[in-house]
């Protein structure tokens, strides 16, 4: 079994509940098992100002599927909440289901990068991944408490 942190977000069609409903379907992911999941966090959207706040969380996983076919039932999870893509980045999204970290793999394709991209840029994934497991070493060797600190300028709120 393989540890998996995953990022949840969602800021339409009432957005707690989005999160609240994605973490319970993770559950039901064939040969995968929920560990962990943090408090939900308000934070404001990045990119176009006029949408709603985002409500974020993580959850760690443990699974024996591949990243691929972890990404595939990932997507299919956002599909079926009514996620839409137009291929426009940063807009508004009614779920939002992010791979953050497959153990400590690293990888660059066309479909998937781990870690995720905007990983170590984000305090809305860092603030919740360090409630879970706050002496994480993340995969480039800094130490989760490290980054936090130099990311402290941007805004979470736990909720």
């Amino acid at each position: 079994m393989k540890n998996i942190y995953i990022g949840l977000g969602s800021n339409l069609n009432n957005p707690i509940s989005q999160v609240k409903t994605a973490l319970r379907i993770l559950t039901t992911i064939p040969a995968t098992h929920l560990q962990i999941h943090s408090s939900l966090y308000r934070s404001k959207a990045i990119g176009p100002k006029n949408q709603p706040n985002y409500i974020n969380a993580v959850a760690i996983l443990s699974t024996r599927l591949s990243p691929f076919n972890l990404l595939h039932k990932l997507q299919t999870i956002e599909n079926e909440r009514g996620r839409t893509r137009n291929g426009k980045r940063w807009q508004a999204r009614v779920l939002d289901l992010d791979i953050l970290m497959y153990d400590n793999k690293q990888l660059h394709t066309k479909k998937l990068t781990l870690p995720h991209p905007e990983l170590y840029n984000r305090m809305f994934v860092l603030a919740p991944l360090y409630e879970c497991v706050p002496e994480l070493i993340l995969p480039n060797g800094q130490r989760l408490s490290d980054l936090i600190q130099h990311n402290f300028h941007e805004k979470v709120w736990q909720i």
